[in-house]
């Protein structure tokens, strides 16, 4: 047997043993992981349905036609007045489809702060978009640790942006999507919501949704979408031509249809009252995370979350993300560290945690579990403050004290199966 095939069966190991709790992680369901390794991924299709540079596609078309009309069905869109674009391979290439199709180089965008929960792809100095575009950067408030919409429209009138753009990374509350609407109609310029993180929550009627306001939507289809990682555009019917085309030739070849039909059989899962209800307790269950964890003495970014992710800010406890996320990894819990609002550390070595409750609530977990997990956690970053962690990751592997909590952690997590990996024998 291939070595990779050991390498997985490790990883499955590990999914199951552990608490998953980065927010942009998820678990896909047995349906999905089936489809995504099927033989769809043994045929090229450049191009789109029934213009392919490709023969033998008839089935492929099929494959995607369906996958749009499932996403637009998926947010309640009208399909005369909106299109969708399931080709793009990620998140980045998502939203390089949205810039290179409505925008020239040498305009201007005006985007979230990174630090402050913004996102890469939106034009932070050492991307390819800021080598393209004109990029400034609005932030959230320094007491509150949310929106300023005043202050927003006070920049955006004197940047004066050609395109608008909400949504990151590690933004925890609700995003007000008609009043940047409103903003950027204001100066001109387009509105485009990056939903990587909210999509399911969106779809499933839990979170406040971007349309009719934004002129575009792009999001990522493994987070709350809870399908393969694949990512696609939404935008209105007027502009899909410049998209489609600014995406396909204009920036890759062929799609990849085995993971657009994952994103079909996802999309068809978004549907059901089952995926409505989880939506709903994913962030019931990251509101319960954050009241405890405040509750234990933790400062929560903007004090609690609208959604299913906190952010934690470290600095009170004069510790470091990276050292509590390696902490938290022995003790059998992955989060990730962050940057938080006004970080003064550096993106590698930051001040923050960042936490989310989608794989959790996969797994079926609710309430109790969260308080349950939330002391573990507190348990973990207590310890670190107390014994002043080294940061050295293989002192932090080697201490005894979290080992054991990861013990408790590890027996707490086979309780709860991990959809799709029980039905993959082998693997």
């Amino acid at each position: 047997m291939d070595k990779i095939f050991s390498i997985i069966a490790r990883e499955k190991k590990r999914q199951k043993e552990q608490l998953q709790m980065i927010p942009s992680e998820n678990y896909a369901s047995a349906a999905v992981m089936k489809t995504v390794g099927s033989c769809l991924m043994n045929k090229y299709a450049e191009g789109y349905p029934n213009r392919r540079y490709y023969q033998g596609n008839v089935n492929l078309d099929a494959v995607e036609d369906l996958c749009r009309e499932r996403i637009l069905k998926a947010f309640g869109l009208d399909d005369k007045k909106w299109g969708a674009n399931v080709q793009p391979h990620s998140g980045c290439e998502a939203n390089l489809g949205v810039y290179n199709g409505l925008l020239k180089p040498g305009d201007k965008i005006l985007s979230m702060y990174l630090p402050d929960g913004g996102h890469l792809s939106h034009g932070w100095p050492v991307t390819l978009v800021a080598k393209i575009f004109k990029v400034e950067f609005y932030h959230v408030d320094r007491k509150t640790q949310v929106f300023d919409y005043d202050q927003i429209e006070t920049q955006a009138k004197k940047f004066r942006p050609k395109l608008l753009i909400s949504g990151g990374t590690a933004y925890p509350r609700t995003i007000n999507h008609k009043r940047l609407s409103q903003i950027a109609k204001s100066v001109g310029a387009y509105y485009m919501a990056d939903i990587a993180h909210e999509a399911g929550l969106i779809a499933a009627g839990a979170h406040p949704s971007p349309f009719p306001f934004c002129d575009a939507a792009t999001f990522t289809t493994h987070k709350t979408f809870r399908g393969p990682r694949g990512a696609a555009i939404i935008a209105r019917a007027s502009l899909m031509d410049k998209i489609n085309f600014s995406v396909f030739p204009g920036l890759q070849g062929g799609p990849h249809l085995h993971t657009i039909a994952g994103i079909s059989v996802a999309a068809a899962e978004l549907a059901t009252p089952q995926f409505r209800a989880y939506a709903r307790q994913v962030i019931v269950n990251a509101q319960v995370l954050a009241k405890e964890l405040i509750k234990g003495g933790l400062s929560v970014v903007s004090g609690g979350t609208d959604k299913h992710l906190v952010l934690v800010d470290l600095r009170p406890q004069n510790l470091s993300g990276w050292t509590v996320a390696w902490a938290l990894e022995v003790a059998n819990i992955i989060t990730n560290r962050n940057t938080v609002p006004y970080d003064t550390a550096s993106p590698y070595y930051p001040s923050g945690l960042r936490l989310g409750t989608p794989a959790l609530t996969t797994r079926g977990m609710k309430v109790k579990e969260m308080i349950k997990i939330s002391q573990w956690i507190l348990a973990a970053v207590r310890y670190a403050q107390k014994v002043k962690l080294p940061q050295s990751k293989s002192a932090i592997k080697a201490d005894r004290q979290l080992a054991a909590i990861g013990k408790e952690v590890k027996a707490f997590a086979l309780k709860f199966p991990v959809p799709g990996l029980p039905a993959q024998a082998g693997l």
